[in-house]
């Protein structure tokens, strides 16, 4: 396993530590059999909706899935962490074409009930646009951003931010020619 994260494995561990089976797991979530197997077995790298979908049928936070550590402090990122993961730490997610790589920016917090993120996304083509529950709070550190949010569409540059309620379908997604980099800041209730 690379350093970061295999989310498929963690979900896999984490749904049998529950004594539930993937036909379980699929239909608490709300997915297809394949759709999770795909996930679990990495064959399909997940967006944020069903990482949220699982974590709340494994009554989790999102934070959860994604970090290892279990410290009990604050947790302090310094820039240079930042600036220097060429890898994120947390996951990599979207398409193989339109990739979003995360850097979680709280990953030594537990119990906690937001989850910031320094998000690299990638310019790229529409996707579905996604729902969960919860709230999102994005900020353009980087480059422009175009975010759908129902029949709406938001552009965003440096300096911009946008927070919304994630019930309402939307989509985040790089909108110039550049990798763009975001700040977002996740809630999800369990």
């Amino acid at each position: 396993m690379t350093e970061t994260k295999h989310i498929g494995h963690k979900i896999t561990a984490l749904r049998q530590a529950h004594n539930l089976s993937a036909e379980q797991l699929a239909q608490r979530s709300h997915m297809s059999l394949d759709e999770l197997t795909a996930i679990e077995a990495a064959e399909n790298v997940p967006n944020l909706s069903p990482l949220i979908k699982i974590t709340r049928a494994l009554g989790m936070r999102l934070g959860t899935l994604l970090d290892d550590d279990n410290g009990m402090g604050p947790a302090l990122t310094r820039g240079a962490e930042v600036a220097s993961a060429s890898t994120p730490a947390a996951l990599e997610t979207g398409t193989a074409d339109a990739p979003l790589d995360f850097f979680s920016l709280a990953e030594g917090k537990v119990s906690r009930h937001m989850d910031p993120f320094i998000i690299a996304v990638a310019p790229n083509t529409p996707r579905e646009l996604d729902t969960h529950e919860g709230e999102e709070f994005i900020y353009c550190m980087d480059g422009a951003i175009k975010i759908e949010y129902g029949k709406d569409t938001y552009l965003l540059g440096p300096g911009d931010s946008l927070y919304y309620d994630t019930v309402v379908p939307h989509q985040v997604r790089g909108a110039g020619d550049g990798v763009s980099r975001i700040l977002a800041v996740v809630y999800t209730p369990v």
